[in-house]
């Protein structure tokens, strides 16, 4: 293993990238990555992901205070876990997505991740300036989620309707409601682990996680020696701090069973929203309130929860969307 780097030193927001044959920032954080596999006898599925830049890249785009930023970034990479795990994709080629929604009774409010099969992402939480704290001053994010319900909405192109399943929150920890969700609702035995660290100033961060799920074919012993795996992991956003790869988390989380080949893949956070997209939420405004704002000369901005972009909309890209009478 790797010596261990401070905080600083290894992650930090996005920057630009440096120009083309220039040399590489050894300080500059690493893209995000996920790795997974199956164990040697295939009754024991396994990824991990190193999702540093992608937690502090979505920090970046909007103004949240930690205790929010760590369940968002808690969140982002939960879906990207269950939803590149999945690997389908439509014959056309379109991929599965899937929702992960947390709505509890804690200050929060609600907190959203979609992502898709190949780990793009985005996501965003109803009450981004909640900053609660333990004892310790790490963040508590379980009193800040609080009690409530846990949907996750998976959908294909060519399905008629998505599936969607609803557990309760047992305790606002992200990890342990998701890994409930998958254990209960989807019959899939799972372990899940998810850490988020950062500066108070925001300017560090450390994220990584993993997920194990036993197989319909998975022998006693196996399944054994990986919970007792599971049990010995260190706190992830300790392990990412010693700049540990995806590779040596699977490595780690599978020792004494082995593994067959792994498959890896850069996850991103990716907001699909369009200026036309943006336009056509204004029709929720409803005919009479648009019509009003068009006859004043009302300029109407529209902000993407997502990514925090904000479109403008000036009366006569408004009049395009107004719905008929």
């Amino acid at each position: 293993m790797t010596k261990p780097v401070t905080a600083s030193a290894r992650y930090t927001r996005p920057t630009v990238p440096p120009p083309p044959g220039s040399a590489p920032d050894p300080s500059a954080p690493r893209p995000a990555e996920l790795v997974r596999t199956v164990s040697g006898r295939g009754g024991i599925a396994a990824r991990a992901i190193i999702g540093s830049e992608l937690v502090a890249h979505a920090m970046s785009l909007r103004q949240m205070a930690p205790t929010a930023a760590n369940a968002l970034g808690r969140a982002l990479m939960g879906a990207v876990l269950v939803a590149v795990g999945s690997g389908k994709t439509d014959p056309s080629g379109q991929s599965e997505t899937v929702q992960v929604q947390l709505r509890g009774d804690g200050p929060l409010g609600s907190v959203l991740a979609i992502s898709d099969a190949v780990g793009r992402v985005r996501g965003t939480v109803s009450e981004p300036a909640v900053d609660l704290r333990l004892q310790s001053g790490h963040p508590d994010v379980g009193r800040a989620i609080g009690l409530g319900t846990l949907t996750v909405v998976r959908h294909r192109p060519s399905w008629r309707e998505p599936y969607t399943g609803t557990v309760p929150l047992v305790s606002g920890e992200v990890a342990r409601d998701l890994a409930l969700y998958l254990t209960e609702s989807e019959q899939t035995p799972s372990a899940i682990g998810l850490g988020v660290a950062m500066t108070d100033d925001e300017s560090a961060v450390a994220a990584g996680g993993f997920l194990v799920q036993v197989m319909p074919d998975a022998e006693e012993d196996e399944v054994a020696r990986v919970e007792a795996n599971v049990r010995s992991l260190p706190p992830l956003s300790d392990l990412v701090l010693t700049g540990v790869s995806a590779d040596e988390v699977l490595d780690q989380l599978l020792d004494g069973v082995g593994s067959r080949d792994r498959h890896a893949s850069l996850p991103i956070f990716h907001c699909p929203c369009t200026r036309e997209r943006a336009l056509r939420t204004l029709q929720l405004l409803g005919r009479d309130e648009l019509n009003q704002m068009i006859e004043t000369d009302h300029v109407q901005e529209v902000q993407c929860h997502f990514c925090g972009r904000a479109y403008e909309f000036e009366s006569d890209e408004m009049a395009r969307v107004v719905p008929d009478a």
